[in-house]
């Protein structure tokens, strides 16, 4: 696995040695019918390996946007941004595409799998997207990890809203990736399956050591993470959390 420090004496935005993601000054501005609208005003933000970070904040105060940016989904208006080591904003979608590949990992609120695929060619298409060897075997062992062993022939119309986001997060470690997006990733589940999946996502995190970054509106989730984030009028209102 490639490098994902970021040396502080080339390209990196931050004062720390070690991030696995970073962001100096990012602005991102949109066109409205009322004029221009700013979603983030230089904003700062910097996240270690292994770190568990929630980013908490009002509907409309620009979580997802912010997230997208991070995960180089969407290009800031300006700033900088660093993603596993690699400096991403002034990258084209394919050469973002590529650091995404090898680094990142998301579980979205509305699952987003696809309906022709079972729950086993779910979780295998990035595999087989990269070139991994044994795709089949890792993917099943993956499902039966988030207790799906007898579902994996079964299609995403066919399981539970619980279960299509037990697929995703199966599908989110696929990869082996560095960093893990979450956006919302309980919003369309009650409480009850919401609380098992995020029992879920943070066990299969914590065995695998990856990097969490973490959208949410509810505290009590964001709480669970080493550093919450407070994001409000598209800058970060300071943290809290043990990491703190």
């Amino acid at each position: 696995m490639a490098n994902l420090f970021v040396d502080n004496t080339s390209n990196s935005p931050s004062d720390e040695k070690q991030l696995a993601v970073a962001a100096s000054n990012l602005t991102k501005t949109v066109v409205a019918r009322s004029g221009e609208l700013t979603i983030l005003a230089g904003l700062d933000l910097q996240i270690k390996p292994g770190e568990a970070a929630a980013i908490v904040g009002a509907s409309g105060s620009g979580k997802s946007t912010l997230l997208g940016i991070l995960a180089g989904l969407d290009q800031p208006t300006s700033g900088e941004v660093v993603l596993a080591g690699s400096r991403i904003d002034h990258l084209d979608e394919d050469d973002r595409a590529r650091v995404r590949g090898e680094h990142v990992g998301f579980v979205f609120q509305s699952f987003q799998l696809l309906p022709n695929l079972t729950a086993l060619e779910n979780v295998m298409l990035p595999m087989e997207l990269s070139g991994q060897d044994n795709p089949v075997k890792r993917a099943g062992h993956l499902l039966e990890r988030v207790g799906l062993d007898q579902r994996m022939d079964h299609y995403p119309k066919q399981l539970s809203g619980g279960e299509q986001q037990r697929v995703a997060i199966a599908r989110a470690f696929a990869g082996e990736p560095a960093i893990l997006f979450a956006d919302e990733p309980t919003g369309n589940l009650d409480e009850k399956t919401g609380e098992k999946i995020i029992e879920l996502l943070f066990e299969v995190n914590r065995e695998s050591g990856t990097t969490l970054v973490l959208v949410t509106h509810d505290l009590d989730l964001a709480n669970r993470c080493d550093r919450v984030l407070h994001l409000q009028g598209g800058a970060l209102h300071g943290e809290s959390g043990r990491g703190a």
